[in-house]
C-alpha cells in the first residue's frame, strides 16, 4: 500500500514546513489564527512524514486539523485578514477529510491490521475515489487551488511587497500539499 508518488510523505512535510516557515517569517502581517493553523498543519505533515501513515494516525491527526480550522475562525470576522483565515481554515478541513478518507480506504479494503497500520493511502494503485470523502476531498482541492489562483490576483491586505511574496508562497505551498495528499496518497 504505497503511495501512487513515491516519497510523496516527505514532500507533504516540505510543503508544509515551506508553508509554515513563510507564515513565522511574516510575523506581525499574519494574525495568530492563521499563524497556529500554518505551525499545525506543518507539524501534522512532518509527523505524518516521519511516523508512517497508519489509520489511527489519520484520524487523530484529522481530528487536530479541524480543531485548528475551527480555532483559526475564531474572531476574524470583519476583520481584512478573514479571507486568508478562512482560506487556511478551509485547506486545513481539506487535509482532515483527505486524511479521514485515506483511513476508511485503508480500513475499508479488507487489509489486516498489520497492513492498515503501515499503509499511507488508499489502496495499492494510488486514490480510489469510491466513497463520499473522496468527492468532496477532490471538490475541496479543486477549491483550494482556485481559491489561490484568485487570492493571487486580488489585492492583498498588505502593501508590503515582501509580506505579499511571503503569503504567496504559504499559500502555494498549502495548495501543492493538500493536491499532493488527496490526489497522489
Amino acid at each position: 500500500m504505497d503511495p501512487l508518488v513515491p516519497g510523496a510523505p516527505w514532500l507533504l512535510a516540505l510543503a508544509g514546513l515551506v508553508s509554515g516557515a513563510a507564515c513565522l517569517a511574516a510575523w506581525r502581517r499574519v494574525p495568530w489564527q492563521a499563524r497556529q493553523m500554518a505551525l499545525l498543519r506543518a507539524s501534522a505533515l512532518l509527523a505524518l512524514a516521519a511516523l508512517g501513515g497508519g489509520a489511527l494516525s489519520h484520524m487523530i491527526l484529522g481530528v487536530l486539523l479541524l480543531l485548528s480550522a475551527m480555532a483559526g475562525t475564531i474572531g476574524v470576522r470583519g476583520l481584512r485578514a478573514a479571507p486568508m483565515c478562512f482560506h487556511r481554515a478551509v485547506v486545513s478541513l481539506v487535509l482532515a477529510i483527505c486524511l479521514w478518507d485515506t483511513a476508511g480506504a485503508g480500513v475499508g479494503s479488507g487489509a489486516g491490521a498489520g497492513e492498515v497500520a503501515g499503509s499511507f493511502g488508499h489502496h495499492d494503485h494510488g486514490p480510489q475515489f469510491t466513497g463520499i470523502l473522496s468527492l468532496v476531498g477532490v471538490v475541496g482541492v479543486i477549491g483550494v487551488v482556485l481559491w489561490t489562483i484568485v487570492s493571487q490576483q486580488v489585492v492583498s491586505p498588505s502593501s508590503d511587497r515582501r509580506t505579499r511574496t511571503l503569503l504567496g508562497v504559504e499559500s502555494w505551498s498549502m495548495a501543492a500539499g493538500v493536491a499532493l495528499l488527496c490526489l497522489a496518497m
